[in-house]
């Protein structure tokens, strides 16, 4: 008998696929592979459960129970008896000195608290250049200024004349940059130097044009404080850097000797020492006449503290680089400044990421260190004011863990950033 083949046996269909096992997927598939893989890893998942209900069980009861409304340190003894809880009045009695410090006039409060709200404003065109207009721009570079007039006060033409003269030092620059770098850097400089002083005298002539009442530096304290020297510090130190990696891998004996002895110079000094120099010496290096204030000589310390880390980590990344790039720059025609600024730093950058974020995060950390020589920042508020004070003397925990919160704040912020802007820059991603 024959048989019938004209049944179809290969499906024409596509089987819908099925779902994964449920033991691969969801949270029992995740704990089963990072959590208890293994027994170490089972034991070592036990042990963190543990400190984290410990640490757990008596934070949460701390901060629950906690006071805020109280005016001294005995009175929170009273309400808190007991109960455990923290002496958070502390924080609600003394907040605008560790935001602003002691002597800082209260009804200028304002000006500060305007100059880090425009700081949100100024700052993402530099950092996300890609999702921001270019013309954005404008406004982060007129906000130190801005910003510096907020703070300190005065008239209006002392921000203008430094603006004036950043402007007339770049036009030099780059009118100089044919002749080499050191002479367009030179240039630069003294164009903006000479620009400043006449703004200065012009400014001396008219003290009361658009000005604000002026806050002396003495007065500046508290986070603020924290919040100038690593904005500034920071915002300097890396172009200096620059200047400095460059310079120590110069052809020219002598700009090579003065950057490398700088360089070792200071990575070989402790941070408080030039603070102290800071303090007391560095005052006699300028002219007698001149009235440079302690945290213009702090800045400057700190400045140059941190631009010999960042041009040791930049040369890492000049070293990085094949010398087939210096060699494609020279094909190209370009000279030094130009193979510098279009090919080789990009590049070089690029890869130092990781180390100037870094000493970013160690240098706004050490700003706390300026409390050794009486200026009276975060940590200096904390020590001297306000726990020297028979109303809140003994109150440790609720103070040092406000100051932790705000560090922690900033230096995770310039982390994370930092991981994204690396994303951003990898050429092999898909």
């Amino acid at each position: 008998m024959a048989q019938d083949h004209s049944t179809a046996f290969v499906r024409t269909q596509e089987i819908p696929p099925a779902p994964p096992p449920p033991g691969e997927t969801g949270a029992v598939h995740w704990i089963k592979t990072n959590l208890i893989s293994s027994v170490p890893n089972a034991i070592a998942t036990a042990v963190g459960i543990y400190v984290v209900y410990w640490l757990l069980s008596g934070l949460i009861p701390w901060i629950v129970n906690g006071t805020w409304v109280t005016n001294n340190i005995r009175e929170c003894r009273e309400v808190l008896a007991g109960s455990g809880g923290g002496c958070f009045s502390v924080l609600t009695e003394r907040y605008a000195q560790m935001l602003f410090g002691f002597e800082y006039p209260s009804e200028f409060y304002w000006r500060p608290s305007l100059a880090f709200a425009l700081l949100f404003f100024a700052v993402p065109p530099a950092l996300f250049p890609m999702y921001l207009p270019r013309w954005m721009l404008i406004g982060t570079g007129l906000y130190p200024f801005v910003a510096f007039w907020l703070i300190w006060g005065g008239t209006i033409l002392t921000p203008i004349g430094a603006l004036v003269g950043v402007m007339v030092g770049y036009y030099a620059f780059t009118k100089l940059d044919k002749y080499g770098f050191a002479a367009a850097l030179g240039g630069g400089v003294v164009g903006a130097w000479v620009v400043w002083q006449a703004f200065g005298m012009i400014a001396g002539g008219m003290p009361g044009f658009i000005a604000l009442d002026a806050v002396e530096s003495r007065n500046m304290g508290g986070f603020m404080l924290n919040m100038i020297l690593g904005v500034v510090c920071v915002s300097l130190s890396i172009p200096l850097g620059i200047v400095l990696a460059l310079g120590r891998q110069s052809t020219m004996p002598l700009i090579k000797i003065v950057c490398v002895v700088f360089i070792e110079f200071v990575r070989g000094v402790p941070l408080i020492t030039l603070l102290f120099v800071a303090n007391v010496v560095l005052a006699y290096f300028f002219p007698p006449d001149s009235n440079i204030d302690l945290i213009l000589r702090v800045i400057i310390m700190i400045t140059m503290f941190s631009a010999a880390y960042i041009a040791e980590v930049i040369r890492g990344g000049l070293a990085a680089l094949p010398t087939g790039q210096y060699e494609a720059a020279d094909s190209l025609g370009l000279n030094y400044a130009q193979a510098m600024r279009l090919i080789i730093l990009p590049q070089a950058l690029k890869i130092s990421i990781p180390g100037i974020v870094n000493v970013a995060v160690g240098l706004f950390k050490d700003t706390t260190l300026v409390s050794v020589i009486s200026m009276f920042d975060l940590v200096g508020m904390i020590r001297g004011p306000i726990l020297s004070s028979t109303d809140w003397a003994g109150v440790y925990w609720e103070t040092w863990a406000f100051a932790c919160i705000l560090f922690f704040v900033v230096c995770f912020g310039i982390s994370k950033y930092s991981q994204w802007l690396e994303g951003q820059l990898r050429t092999d991603r898909h």
